[in-house]
């Protein structure tokens, strides 16, 4: 499976915070596919269980779950997430949280603009 859009696009040249605006969007539809398929639900139930799963301090748990099984490139792009200067942080997320939050979704938003769709798949099955 490739990216929707087929326009030339290379993650490498683009920012990390660029990279998690795309990756913001990408965990959140994995997370919605992934509730919708395990089980018919009211559409309320299902975003209670997004939101729990897609806050900034679910995802900074996800981050130290998945660096020892990211390759190199990966914890490349997942360092510069986390060390992009961010304009303002939620005041339901610490800083720390927040910054691994951004971390995450520039990986995934280098990985999808990369077209390595498998390899969102099986980090976020970890």
């Amino acid at each position: 499976m490739s990216r929707i859009e087929n326009s030339p696009c290379d993650p490498k040249l683009l920012s990390p915070l660029a990279l998690a605006f795309v990756g913001d969007g990408v965990y959140d539809l994995f997370v919605r596919e992934r509730l919708v398929c395990e089980a018919n639900r009211p559409v309320k139930k299902l975003n209670e269980e997004k939101v729990s799963i897609v806050r900034c301090s679910s995802q900074a748990k996800l981050v130290e779950k998945l660096m020892p099984i990211l390759t190199e490139e990966e914890l490349d792009v997942l360092k510069r997430g986390r060390n992009a200067h961010t304009q303002h942080i939620p005041k339901n997320a610490t800083s720390a949280d927040y910054h691994s939050a951004t971390a995450l979704e520039a990986l995934l938003g280098y990985l999808y603009l990369a077209g390595r769709i498998e390899r969102i798949r099986e980090l976020l099955k970890s």
